[in-house]
């Protein structure tokens, strides 16, 4: 079976990319499907996660005003998928292009679209003005309508199924992409978080609550794993709130189970959350979560007071209280850690594309 990954791009080091990677291999090497993967302006190169050699890259370029560069999309879209002449085409895109696609293709290849974002998602600090609001509204709107012409729509998480409201949703979580060896010992004063420097990652409320934290144990150390942007600068704010000292940025690794396995816990203060691939990622080596109940991952992944702590969203003194916890009970980090290993083995990879494999397979026969 011949399958067309639709994707902006995957020359990062996000979650997408990560999980398009892991799915797309196990997919050629195990269970024998042909993969094509469509990325946009030079979006496939150079890639920071491994693809099979085997995976075949396309690209389509998009430039000038909104009207030409959906004009080029259409364009490029129907071009690529007459070469390709997929029997299934996956579309992992929030953007609005993605909600046209069934609208100018108008064929009989099944669609799917996978959801890795939350419906509320904003990638700034949305305005107020009623404005901003309206166009929210319109914008959602819209996404409902272009998600219902899809053949089936694939999200993260059940809670997702009520936020979209949407009849074709099935749930299919992300798999676990590694099995890790040996558990981290929970011992080192360090802590750690993984994301870009964005707006949705709320890395600025994490920064407000370490300097609380280090007031009380100024020997424990932040470790933030993740690619700096332009419009959040956090080594400044961690200048201005004078805890520089206790924060450590590292630009993205290849070897994060490492870096996983030398922390005690890890920590989310996410705004908004499709799934949280960082904290099964975290949970499988061992590490206690701390995370914002934000719309909508967490949730669905952290047990509350058993494999960690998920605090009220915006909460920041029983955030901080949560951290103290761990810090000072290192019986509750070891009884929590256990837990969260074994929490982490239900995304198992086999289970997960299993579930992929029939759902493939029954577009395509029926």
């Amino acid at each position: 079976m011949k399958l067309l990954y639709i994707v902006p791009n995957i020359n990062n080091e996000g979650g997408v990319a990560r999980v398009l990677s892991v799915k797309t291999n196990y997919l050629v090497e195990k269970l024998g499907y042909e993969v094509h993967i469509l990325t946009q302006n030079e979006g496939f190169q150079p890639l920071f996660y491994s693809f099979n050699s085997s995976i075949v890259f396309h690209d389509i370029l998009l430039k000038g005003n909104v009207f030409q560069f959906f004009n080029s999309f259409s364009n490029g879209l129907k071009t690529k998928i007459k070469t390709i002449q997929p029997d299934i085409i996956i579309v992992c895109d929030n953007g609005l292009k993605a909600y046209s696609i069934p609208f100018i293709l108008k064929n009989k290849i099944p669609l799917v679209l996978e959801m890795h974002s939350s419906k509320f998602i904003e990638e700034i600090d949305l305005r107020i003005d009623i404005l901003s609001k309206v166009v929210s509204k319109c914008i959602y709107a819209l996404k409902k309508v272009g998600i219902k012409k899809y053949d089936r729509f694939v999200v993260l998480t059940q809670e997702s199924i009520s936020e979209w409201n949407i009849k074709n949703t099935i749930v299919i979580p992300n798999p676990l992409w590694f099995a890790a060896e040996k558990s981290s010992a929970l011992e080192n004063k360090r802590v750690i978080a993984v994301g870009r420097h964005t707006y949705e990652k709320g890395f600025d409320r994490l920064l407000q609550i370490w300097k609380k934290v280090v007031q009380k144990h100024p020997d424990w150390i932040l470790e933030i794993y993740g690619k700096s942007a332009g419009k959040v600068d956090l080594r400044l704010l961690a200048a201005n709130l004078n805890i520089s000292e206790n924060i450590i940025f590292h630009e993205p690794v290849q070897n994060i189970i490492k870096k996983y396995s030398e922390a005690s816990f890890y920590v989310m203060t996410s705004r908004f959350e499709a799934f949280g691939m960082v904290l099964i990622e975290a949970m499988a080596c061992g590490l206690p979560c701390v995370a914002y109940d934000c719309p909508c991952g967490p949730r669905a992944i952290i047990a509350d007071n058993q494999d960690g702590f998920l605090i009220e969203n915006g909460n920041e003194s029983n955030y901080v209280r949560a951290i103290e916890t761990l810090i000072e009970n290192a019986t509750l980090r070891g009884e929590m850690g256990k837990k969260a290993k074994l929490s982490s083995e239900k995304y198992n990879i086999e289970t997960i594309m299993e579930t992929w494999n029939q759902l493939f397979n029954g577009i395509k026969k029926n």
